[in-house]
């Protein structure tokens, strides 16, 4: 009898066997996702949560989009972070110059990065970094998205989209922010584009949390947009010459002052006080039952490394004392702890990369 032939009969018992070991092992990696979805804060727009993460820039900016890496997701549960803001440009799921047809693949490749940070404990910010009307990099949008009417429409069909798409995913796990950095447009613009746009997410989603980033590139605390039921985020890159010192978009930043901290600027003394303070107009928004969080911070990689550590460390235990999450700008890169090419920094080997140890201790005492 040749001895490599089974039976029928033996076969199907071990295909039960296998298919009983798969259905086994996706139980359990579904109780898993489960467990870390357990296990993120309860979010609301009158009270976010202190998250604690990065953004992840894969859709930043058009050139250069990519899917994002699962490894990320796995390093930032890794390392203790459960949150990550996704900066996007609109430009990467429309085809060619058409905003209002949408690339399937790429809404495919943000299904994925959702799946990843459900599986690994981690919230997701979508952002439009770039929106149809609204954007500071070039090439310049056509139209502008405070003043047209043709791109609030569009703008709207986008968000309109998301909503739909992503209707049901609890806001423990997923959250949107309406645009990155709105310019200094006036107070009755803001809050007339931003109703708008949440009135096209409510339409499928009427729970979603939103998250608004305040006018003048994230400083000004978004009072006007009380009642609309939405969250608030600042942006920290204050002191400017210290966080942008040689930074090659930055007009002359490569004559600003070799950057100490406590660093004086136009007079003025930033310490902790000074941030501080220059918190303390947003914590009044709490008051009025108004979530705020932290979007994006950090410091390039030319200004030395001692200075940003220490500047970190106050911003940070400011952030605390308020109950707030925050996400810093980035993490691999050159504002971030992994590979980010500074050059008075002994680095450490993580998983094939150039971990910045200390930076990523600085950032763990501040959870």
């Amino acid at each position: 009898m040749n001895r490599s032939v089974i039976s029928r009969r033996q076969f199907l018992g071990e295909t039960a066997l296998l298919a009983g070991l798969g259905t086994a092992v996706t139980r359990a990696e579904d109780a898993l996702a489960r467990d870390m979805q357990d296990k993120l804060p309860k979010a609301t727009a009158a009270k976010l949560p202190p998250w604690r993460g990065v953004n992840l820039l894969e859709k930043f900016m058009l050139p250069g989009n990519q899917r994002f890496p699962e490894t990320d997701f796995a390093w930032l549960q890794e390392l203790g972070f459960n949150f990550a803001r996704l900066p996007m440009d609109y430009r990467c799921w429309i085809e060619g110059d058409d905003w209002t047809r949408f690339r399937e693949e790429t809404f495919k490749e943000i299904d994925e990065a959702i799946a990843f940070g459900e599986k690994y404990g981690v919230h997701l910010l979508l952002c439009f970094c770039r929106a149809p009307g609204h954007g500071g990099f070039e090439p310049k949008e056509p139209k502008d998205l405070w003043s047209d009417e043709e791109a609030q429409r569009v703008c709207a069909l986008h968000w309109a989209r998301f909503a739909e798409r992503y209707h049901g995913i609890p806001n423990t796990r997923l959250s949107f922010n309406l645009f990155n950095e709105p310019v200094l447009v006036r107070p009755e613009v803001h809050r007339r584009v931003v109703e708008r746009m949440t009135e096209a997410i409510r339409k499928h989603d009427r729970k979603r949390l939103v998250i608004c980033d305040g006018r003048n590139y994230g400083r000004i605390p978004p009072e006007e947009l009380l009642g609309l039921h939405v969250a608030a985020a600042t942006h920290c890159y204050d002191p400017f010459p210290l966080t942008h010192y040689k930074a090659p978009w930055v007009k002359d930043s490569d004559k600003f002052e070799l950057p100490a901290y406590p660093m004086k600027e136009s007079g003025a003394l930033w310490n902790k006080e000074k941030l501080r303070s220059r918190m303390k107009p947003w914590e009044k928004l709490q008051a009025h039952h108004m979530g705020v969080m932290v979007g994006e911070f950090g410091a390039f990689n030319k200004t030395p490394h001692a200075p940003v550590l220490a500047w970190m460390r106050d911003c940070l235990d400011v952030w605390k004392e308020a109950g707030w999450g925050w996400a810093l700008w980035n993490f691999r890169g050159s504002f971030g702890f992994l590979d980010s090419e500074r050059d008075d920094v002994a680095y450490e080997d993580f998983h094939g990369h150039k971990l910045d140890r200390a930076m990523l201790e600085v950032l763990k005492a501040g959870m």
